[in-house]
């Protein structure tokens, strides 16, 4: 559907997120199947994979590199939308590894960009006083290097910047990995 339909008079305002929505939907089942690796509840790229980079822009929308925002310490990637309610089950999760490991680890949310918009992105991130940076995933560079076909998707790398644990949903114990990969388990 063409972005000139999307404005149609007969069309709702409802009928159009519905296609937004749908839209969006379709895009990230385009960037590839969400595929289970060893181990219950992994998901994305297979433990141990040397993680890609990834071109994404910071909320002033400058572009930047995914890992740069590792700096050589363990890092937890959230690939994250302000509209997904296992996002926001999972934001306790995320805030208490901040909270417990923020001198050790480093956290990133990953903003797709699936039917949400920069603003809404920055709006949300203001709103919510995080203490770790959000990105915007604007081409879908990081979806795609990731196999990020959801959201909800968490991925921990180790310090060498090694895939050491993935995830989905709000029922991921990441207070634990992150214990786990900070004490060599």
């Amino acid at each position: 559907m063409s972005a000139k339909n999307l404005k149609h008079p007969d069309m709702t305002r409802g009928m159009r997120g519905t296609v937004v929505t749908l839209t969006g939907l379709v895009w990230l089942a385009a960037a590839g199947p969400l595929s289970a690796q060893a181990g219950e509840g992994q998901v994305s790229l297979p433990t141990g994979t040397q993680a890609p980079d990834a071109v994404l822009q910071d909320l002033d929308g400058n572009d930047v590199q995914l890992l740069d925002y590792a700096d050589g310490k363990p890092t937890l990637i959230e690939f994250w939308a302000s509209w997904c309610e296992q996002c926001e089950g999972l934001q306790p999760e995320i805030d208490e590894v901040q909270a417990d490991f923020g001198e050790q680890v480093n956290v990133v949310a990953v903003a797709v960009a699936v039917a949400q918009s920069l603003r809404r992105v920055r709006r949300h991130a203001e709103a919510h006083g995080a203490e770790y940076p959000y990105l915007w995933d604007a081409s879908g560079d990081a979806v795609r290097a990731y196999s990020a076909t959801t959201t909800s998707i968490v991925v921990i790398l180790d310090a060498e910047g090694k895939v050491a644990y993935t995830g989905v949903g709000p029922d991921q114990d990441l207070v634990g990995a992150v214990s786990g990969l900070l004490s060599g388990e």
